[in-house]
């Protein structure tokens, strides 16, 4: 049996945001949200609580439906990822340069 003293409950989740369950579940469905049950009760890792956060603030503040969050982190995510190589080619470039 899985320990639950590390998870976080997903009813406090939506009580504390005031969101309805189906938005974590549909979340969940899109991939988004791992969602963990133990004796019929949902849980997620606190290590989700970020990403939960961001993705909450796109859906209230911008509007923004589950497929849009979806399409949003994905970019996000290439985003970074290209920012890290350039990164790391201008650190090679400047090595030819000095």
């Amino acid at each position: 049996m899985m320990n639950t003293k590390n998870l976080i409950p997903l009813s406090l989740l939506y009580i504390q945001y005031n969101l309805e369950m189906s938005f974590f579940f549909k979340l969940h469905e899109m991939g988004l949200l791992e969602i963990l049950t133990v004796d019929e009760t949902k849980y997620v890792r606190p290590e989700s609580v970020h990403e939960i956060e961001k993705m909450i603030r796109i859906h209230e503040e911008l509007e923004v439906n589950i497929h849009g969050i979806d399409v949003i982190l994905n970019l996000l995510e290439k985003i970074e990822l290209l920012q890290n190589e350039l990164i790391s080619v201008k650190n090679r470039l400047s090595l030819y340069e000095s």
